[in-house]
């Protein structure tokens, strides 16, 4: 019998210690059931469940062979998704002839990791199924399998910190204009537009017509953006973004812009220019920026990319 390399088999009087699934198996053949999952066991204070590919596992282009595998049940309450655990693991073959098991085992016990972006681990070519069908070899007799399975937890440990950063194909540009009405009547307080949505993040635009940080006493006005609701962005996730906040020329189209790359997280707070446009410039009536106490400004946000926190 052939068999893959890094793995060993030898002998049992014994069944397994944890799961034992007995399987008519023409039942998963003949109905073209290309993956089988049995029930649920408890081992090492997890939950588990064996995934049997009666003809070979095709994602991974198995062929002539039976893959098994060994799953982790994530959804249990008693798997910390920050944790990773490592088994050695035995997967038990009924023998019916001799009345004994064929258990294959990792050389040099190897240890399989379970996490939560790996709950699934086990022998792509288990068992040749030439051999397997051979009724004369006691693996499958009258239609009848048994496979069995024993976990042992070797080592939990934390997985510590982790992110995954996936950039946007085809991207969109989303633009929104704010005007500004009465002017003059603000005086130096903040004003705030009103939230506007690009995709699932909502953002609003901020001036401060006498500065703000830096800006304070510089004799410019200081323009931002920043998200409407920072709690949208989960702890740990952040978004690539190209920004770009205008001041539009009402006259002459000359419009006064800034343009920029920014990362922003929950945390990033405003983001934009301390000093963004001189205010003798803004105000002159020489130019359009602000015509009969009314200013139109806008911002252009174009996500790049998202980083999800993995754990």
């Amino acid at each position: 019998m052939d068999f893959q390399d890094g793995i060993s088999r030898f002998i049992s009087n014994s069944p397994p210690a944890h799961y034992l699934v007995k399987i008519q198996f023409s039942l998963l053949t003949n109905n073209s059931i290309e993956r089988y999952e049995s029930g649920i066991f408890e081992a090492g204070g997890y939950k588990w469940n064996l995934i049997l590919y009666p003809s070979g596992n095709k994602g991974k282009n198995v062929k002539d062979h039976i893959s098994l595998y060994l799953a982790l049940d994530g959804t249990s309450s008693s798997f910390n998704p920050d944790w990773e655990i490592c088994v050695n693991l035995h997967i038990f073959v009924l023998d019916q002839n001799n009345h004994n098991y064929l258990v294959t085992q990792d050389t040099i016990k190897r240890e399989r990791r379970y996490n939560k972006m790996n709950i699934e681990s086990g022998f792509d070519e288990f068992f040749p199924l030439k051999d397997f069908n051979d009724s004369s070899k006691g693996y499958l007799v009258d239609d009848i399998c048994t496979f069995g399975a024993e976990v042992f937890v070797c080592k939990e440990r934390n997985m510590g910190k982790g992110e995954s950063l996936a950039m946007i194909k085809d991207v969109i540009t989303y633009k929104q204009r704010w005007r500004i009405d009465n002017y003059s009547g603000f005086g130096s307080e903040c004003l705030e537009s009103k939230p506007f949505n690009t995709g699932k993040y909502k953002w609003i635009m901020k001036l401060y017509p006498k500065g703000h940080g830096s800006g304070i006493g510089s004799g410019y006005l200081s323009l931002y953006i920043a998200l409407a609701d920072p709690t949208s962005l989960l702890s740990r996730s952040k978004i690539y973004t190209q920004i770009t906040l205008r001041i539009l020329d009402q006259k002459q189209s000359n419009d006064w812009f800034g343009k920029g790359n920014y990362w922003v997280s929950g945390s990033s707070g405003e983001i934009g220019y301390h000093r963004f446009m001189l205010l003798n410039n803004f105000t002159s009536q020489y130019n359009g920026y602000l015509v009969k106490d009314s200013s139109l400004l806008e911002a252009e946000v174009t996500i790049l990319g998202v980083v999800d926190a993995l754990f």
